[in-house]
């Protein structure tokens, strides 16, 4: 089994007795989203692309060992969209303990964005982007023009501690909106499982329709 997932690029540094059935299931899962609907092409990150990959294989098996049933999906990669970091440099992850919680208030978020790490270079002295993931992230907020604006000033000896203050603000400015909306629908727990039944009621009516095709491919079928 190691060399199965090493062939989709997933690192494992556990002993066989210290890996659990998640490990193996959640690809498998992944795959089952993606064929479900059959779907033509799926957005995702550099770092999702072997879920994708295992998918096509999945599908490309079943069609060849039973019948053509699905779609053998493409990865959509949006090149001007890169691996965000975390507060630590790091991929930003919940598993690493470096993200910024998107639903928080003003003030959280500004406490998050304080623990961006940096170097000891003091205000006035010139910084470069990639001194910091502070840079990768305001980037990720910003337009091209803000984005040039902020390395100037970096350039010209921005304090680190500003440039964390312009971070939180344009975090903060971005997400007002959807913040607002989050905390309506939170508050209302009977809307949002109105709205999970209906769409997995639309979903069911879809894939029954593949299930029922692929039952009948693997023999799984009422006798006539």
């Amino acid at each position: 089994m190691r060399n199965f997932f090493k062939k989709y690029g997933y690192l494992l540094d556990l002993n066989d007795d210290g890996i659990e059935m998640g490990l193996y299931s959640y690809p498998i899962l992944m795959t089952a989203d993606i064929l479900m609907f059959n779907a033509q092409e799926v957005p995702v990150g550099r770092d999702q692309i072997q879920h994708v990959e295992m998918a096509r294989d999945i599908a490309g098996r079943f069609n060849h060992r039973f019948k053509e049933v699905f779609t053998l999906p493409e990865v959509k990669i949006d090149e001007n969209v890169e691996l965000l970091v975390g507060l630590d440099g790091r991929k930003m992850s919940k598993s690493y303990g470096n993200t910024i919680p998107l639903w928080e208030n003003d003030k959280k978020t500004q406490k998050s964005v304080n623990k961006i790490i940096t170097n000891l270079k003091e205000p006035g002295e010139p910084k470069q982007p990639d001194e910091s993931p502070l840079f990768e992230i305001y980037k990720a907020f910003a337009t091209p023009a803000e984005t040039a604006e902020f390395t100037q000033m970096l350039a010209e000896g921005l304090a680190w501690g500003e440039a964390k203050k312009m971070l939180a603000a344009k975090i903060n400015a971005e997400l007002a909106e959807p913040r607002e909306r989050y905390s309506a629908l939170t508050a209302n727990p009977a809307q949002i499982e109105d709205i999970l039944q209906a769409g997995a009621q639309k979903a069911r009516k879809q894939a029954r329709v593949l299930l029922d095709q692929v039952r009948d491919a693997v023999g799984i079928r009422a006798l006539k």
